[in-house]
């Protein structure tokens, strides 16, 4: 089993907003090219989000649903991966401070990918753990928080904006 964590200098509902738009994940899920929601409720449990993968001219196509959504601290989701099989993401949110700790665990669950789970599988998923969730971070806090300045001040003269 994979688990890696990430601090994320956003509070738990801001790192949410990212999670809770289904065509961005595209912009930190690492392997990801493309992402649209399927239905207009995601993350809601039981909703879709389709995906392309491109890797040099292969390209592969999959689904993730949202198995369990408790906004705003945690997201399960299944990839549904064709031949490859499917593969559990457990996604944690806990307010640290005024941050977001993010807690991912990612395990496959069917198919080729969970008869051949191993420890090299788990060291190469930590990689790309550490590469996703640096990305998340990268993403989430690209925006400022309402009421903040780049400074870090409680608020910013209008021109500094």
């Amino acid at each position: 089993m994979a688990v890696r964590h990430q601090l994320i200098r956003r509070s738990p509902e801001a790192v949410w907003a990212v999670l809770a738009d289904g065509t961005r994940y595209g912009d930190w899920v690492v392997g990801t090219s493309r992402t649209h929601p399927t239905d207009a409720t995601w993350p809601r449990t039981g909703s879709r989000i389709a995906y392309t993968v491109e890797l040099g001219p292969w390209k592969g196509s999959g689904v993730t649903i949202a198995r369990r959504s408790e906004p705003p601290h945690i997201l399960e989701l299944e990839a549904i991966s064709g031949w490859l099989g499917t593969a559990r993401i457990a996604l944690e949110l806990r307010p640290w401070g005024e941050n977001t700790m993010v807690i991912c665990d990612e395990h496959p669950l069917r198919g080729i990918a969970g008869k051949l789970h191993n420890a090299v599988v788990d060291a190469l998923m930590q990689l790309r753990h550490r590469s996703m969730l640096s990305r998340l971070a990268e993403v989430v806090e690209r925006h400022e928080p309402p009421g903040q300045c780049e400074r870090g001040h409680d608020t910013c003269p209008p021109t500094e904006r």
